[in-house]
């Protein structure tokens, strides 16, 4: 009899597993297998991972199978028997330890689930600098009527038909920002870590240093939506920041270690970029008194990009559907490739 491990109870109520997802997940495993749902709070922030509790551990040791926020190397440890795990999170960083290389073990994550929200939260910053709410919004708070601001020579409104966007990193979420930037009437330059024929509808796919490059220097908007891994990280330099195009936007929804946070200011600060859209920060919680928070060209959330209500359908609908290739031998969808850190 295989035994599967549920470890998804977030502590974050719109993260918990609902009953539907529980019932739809019982129904699709196989008549002699047994689901193990564990209520203890987990912590699906980031990329999900933390110690395990006594009582997982004891699950999963004659588990086939196990499902949480992030692998936690103690659960490897403890199920020898484990032959495939998933992450409900799409980040996988903090679960490539010496444990997951050491072992033949198939690992899946929530890449792409997130991609609707996170896209339209991108547009949502986009329209925000491009639409000059900005001016609005400081203008309300000071209790001031901001017409003029809209009407002087050098006011920063603009459309966003029309615009360069560029995309650093064509995965699923760059795919679904690339989609509605395309609708718009977007020109879209969008970076793959390879090159590849094609891209979609309205959409020029790039590669290498002279790809980024393109990216940087043509985009009246550049998205971060690469993973962070050894080669990404840092990926934003100041040198970089300041080749974009001048009073261009960067919009960060990916990792906050991709960017180089106090050269971010010093183009933000110098009027080389126009704003700065970010929903992921080096610390987080961003600690109190940073620049960021009275910044007026900075508009933040705080690493909820992602955050919808549709979330587990999603979610239920991957897990499913892996279950049930699981089962007839068939490859997984949202294979991790180890080695490349995603």
């Amino acid at each position: 009899m295989a035994t599967l491990v549920i470890d998804l109870m977030d502590r974050r109520p719109i993260w918990a597993l609902p009953d539907r997802a529980r019932e739809r997940i019982v129904r699709a495993v196989p008549a002699d297998w047994t689901v193990k749902f564990m209520e203890t709070p987990a912590d699906g922030s980031g990329d999900g991972v933390q110690r395990a509790p006594p009582e997982l551990l004891k699950a999963v040791r004659s588990a086939r199978v196990y499902m949480g926020y992030g692998i936690p190397a103690e659960v490897l440890g403890a199920g020898p028997g484990l032959e495939w795990v998933h992450s409900g999170a799409a980040g996988v960083g903090s679960s490539l330890g010496p444990e997951m290389f050491s072992r033949e073990i198939l690992f899946t994550n929530s890449a792409g689930i997130h991609a609707e929200p996170m896209s339209e939260t991108v547009l949502a910053m986009i329209f925000h600098f491009a639409r000059g709410l900005d001016l609005a919004v400081r203008a309300q708070r000071e209790g001031r009527w901001s017409a003029p601001s809209y009407w002087a020579a050098d006011a920063p409104v603009t459309e966003v038909g029309g615009a360069t966007m560029g995309i650093v990193g064509y995965g699923g979420i760059g795919r679904a920002v690339a989609r509605r930037a395309a609708a718009l009437g977007c020109r879209v330059l969008a970076l793959r870590r390879r090159r590849v024929p094609g891209g979609g509808e309205g959409v020029e796919v790039v590669a290498g240093e002279d790809g980024l490059n393109r990216v940087l220097s043509q985009s009246d908007y550049v998205v971060l939506t690469i993973p962070e891994t050894g080669e990404t990280r840092g990926i934003m330099t100041r040198k970089r920041l300041f080749s974009m195009k001048p009073g261009a936007v960067l919009i960060n929804v990916a990792r906050g270690r991709l960017v180089d946070e106090d050269a971010l200011l010093e183009a933000l600060n110098s009027g080389h970029l126009r704003g700065a859209g970010l929903d992921v920060f080096h610390t987080e919680p961003l600690p109190g008194g940073h620049p960021f928070y009275a910044h007026p060209n900075v508009v933040m959330t705080p690493h909820v990009s992602a955050t919808t209500r549709r979330f587990w359908d999603r979610e239920t609908d991957l897990i499913t559907d892996n279950i049930a290739r699981f089962v007839s031998g068939e490859p997984l969808r949202n294979l991790v490739d180890k080695e490349a850190g995603y």
